[in-house]
């Protein structure tokens, strides 16, 4: 790492310590962590969420979904599900603060042509589209429209660890000709190992920078390397970060928000904001919403399946019989 500063320490003693200045961190606390409640999130967590990362030096945060209503129903999902301009701007206001706001469009599940509305009309600065492997044409088509209203644009290539590896060397290839302002590397099922995630991020980079663009790292922690592998995606040249509050997001969680603050020794960066938000805001809804390790998640992680088959298993009656559970995942395999 370049730039050397001088820091405070957690311990308060002073050491020599690195940072780069260009690495950018994305909170994704109340999009992932979503995908646990259907997105019914309380105004005033959300705002505490927004308050802390604004306070906090967060330099986006992606604040929910741009997906169909006719597709997820108001009458089942919370707004933050399709992110509507008069809820985001009950919560934010104007966003009179250096924090950018983003949502993400899932090709196949967003009406992006209507309801992404031009920049000059949103709170919004970026829009994160998503997509599979086989959606790559229609991602493209997602990144000019947002491109086309004013929007800056990263893609999330989803479930990675699926990809042969020439379709990754092919999509990669289309992706970075975007003009997007990142491509991320997404561990959607939480399956990586840390030369993995290595190999991937140089593969990435490869890409991504005689095109001008930058690489991101989206981990989840089925396997309890969310932050390593944050962390090496890092040291690899990736500048875009993804986290979230207390890891809250689908299954087993993201990388820890506050682990990550730490690591990165900017000092920009303020840790207290965010602790006092996991304390009051979502600790409290841990018991509820269930999400971090486990035996179950970290047997989809290790064998490369979706989590939704975990989930389901947390959610009904043989709840804690991991024996039963990993012998379903054998049989599936």
């Amino acid at each position: 790492m370049s730039a050397d500063k001088k820091a405070t320490t957690p311990s308060g003693t002073h050491a020599w310590v690195s940072f780069r200045p260009e690495i950018k961190v994305l909170d994704c606390t109340i999009r992932d962590g979503g995908l646990m409640n259907n997105s019914h999130f309380a105004d005033d967590c959300v705002r505490a969420v927004y308050a802390a990362n604004a306070a906090a030096g967060v330099d986006y945060m992606e604040i929910g979904y741009k997906n169909s209503p006719g597709l997820f129903s108001p009458d089942e999902y919370g707004c933050w599900r399709h992110c509507g301009e008069d809820d985001m701007r009950r919560i934010v206001g104007d966003n009179p603060t250096s924090l950018k706001l983003c949502a993400m469009a899932d090709a196949e599940k967003s009406d992006y042509k209507t309801d992404i509305l031009p920049k000059q009309d949103s709170v919004l600065d970026m829009i994160r589209v998503a997509c599979y492997i086989h959606q790559v044409p229609l991602a493209l088509e997602m990144v000019k429209d947002a491109h086309d209203k004013g929007y800056e644009t990263t893609v999330n290539l989803m479930a990675a660890s699926t990809v042969h590896e020439s379709e990754l060397d092919a999509g990669l290839e289309l992706l970075c000709q975007s003009g997007a302002k990142a491509i991320y590397l997404v561990d959607s099922f939480g399956h990586f190992y840390s030369e993995e995630v290595r190999n991937l991020i140089r593969k990435y980079l490869g890409f991504a920078k005689p095109c001008g663009m930058e690489v991101g790292i989206h981990a989840h922690n089925n396997l309890q390397l969310g932050f390593s592998n944050t962390i090496e995606a890092i040291v690899e040249g990736a500048n875009y970060v993804d986290a979230t509050m207390a890891g809250l997001g689908r299954g087993a969680g993201n990388c820890l928000l506050e682990l990550l603050l730490g690591f990165l020794h900017n000092p920009k960066y303020k840790l207290r904001p965010v602790l006092e938000c996991i304390e009051e805001f979502i600790e409290p809804l841990q018991a509820e919403l269930g999400w971090g390790f486990d035996i179950p998640y970290m047997l989809t992680g290790l064998y490369n399946r979706h989590p939704r088959s975990a989930m389901a298993h947390n959610a009904g009656e043989n709840k804690g019989k991991h024996v039963l559970f990993y012998d379903r995942v054998l049989e599936d395999q």
